[in-house]
């Protein structure tokens, strides 16, 4: 296969074999830092707030180890890994977060998760979400559905706004309060990728992304909440890009489809400042 020249072929060369690939690393990955979960593990800060341990360091290890020989001509872009920019002319790409919600890991508490996405030409194409401590494996095709341990999922509809089914920081969502009560959010979830998930299975009706948010918090997810029959955009609607040079995104919501047109609408009407 070709590397970059964007748009050349269409979609992976073996899809099956992506796909099946794909599955078999996540799981052993989420099998790995299981077996680390809640023992003692060396963890240090990165940058100036973001946490990291051995963990993380071993199953980067381990999925870079199953992917890259077994796809060599992608790219790669994995939280724990040095960003090699030649991956900007690849147009398949592998972005990789080896333990999303690091903090709740290392707490002892089950939202995280492991999240990999196989990304085409900007946009994810094979996605899976893997909560080990939970067991909730979230996998997606293009065009095939996303499913839920095998079991098909699908965001909620409607308009409606429940606040106790919304999940993402108080301001934001507060903004879609149009009376003068206090709000009770969904209670926290440390995985990023793991709370726009529980849109598209429907625990949630929308969530949302602070700014900051990277490629690989939201790759995989984003596909995932996609053939759910939900939508995750920028707020103002912009579809998201996946494989740039600057991969870092500003404020996202998740919803199903309705919904979440009816929530780009209300922040259109009353932009943030």
């Amino acid at each position: 296969m070709a590397d970059g020249d964007a748009g050349t072929n269409a979609g992976p060369a073996n899809p099956a074999r992506d796909a099946a690939l794909l599955t078999d690393t996540v799981r052993e990955a989420g099998a790995l830092a299981l077996s680390l979960f809640r023992t003692e593990l060396k963890n240090w800060i990165k940058g100036t707030s973001s946490p990291v341990s051995e963990a993380d360091i071993a199953v980067n290890e381990l999925i870079a180890r199953r992917l890259r020989p077994a796809t060599p001509d992608y790219g790669w872009l994995s939280e724990e890994s040095a960003d090699d920019q030649s991956r900007v002319g690849k147009r398949l790409v592998w972005i990789v977060d080896p333990i999303d919600g690091t903090r709740a890991y290392l707490a002892g508490r089950e939202d995280w998760c492991i999240s990999v996405a196989l990304v085409e030409d900007a946009q994810p194409v094979i996605a899976a979400v893997f909560a080990p401590a939970s067991d909730e494996f979230f996998f997606a095709q293009a065009g095939r559905g996303s499913r839920l341990n095998g079991a098909a999922i699908q965001a909620t509809s409607g308009t409606g706004l429940d606040f106790s089914r919304m999940a993402g920081p108080k301001p934001l969502v507060e903004r879609l309060n149009r009376s003068d009560g206090e709000i009770s959010l969904h209670p926290r979830i440390g995985s990023l990728a793991l709370r726009l998930c529980r849109v598209a299975d429907g625990k949630l009706d929308a969530a949302f992304a602070g700014g900051q948010s990277r490629d690989w918090d939201l790759a995989a997810a984003n596909l995932i909440v996609q053939e759910a029959n939900g939508s995750m955009t920028a707020l103002s609607g912009d579809t998201i890009l996946y494989n740039r040079r600057e991969v870092t995104h500003g404020i996202l919501v998740a919803a199903g489809r309705d919904r979440h047109a009816s929530i780009v609408e209300q922040f259109r009407s009353h932009p943030l400042p």
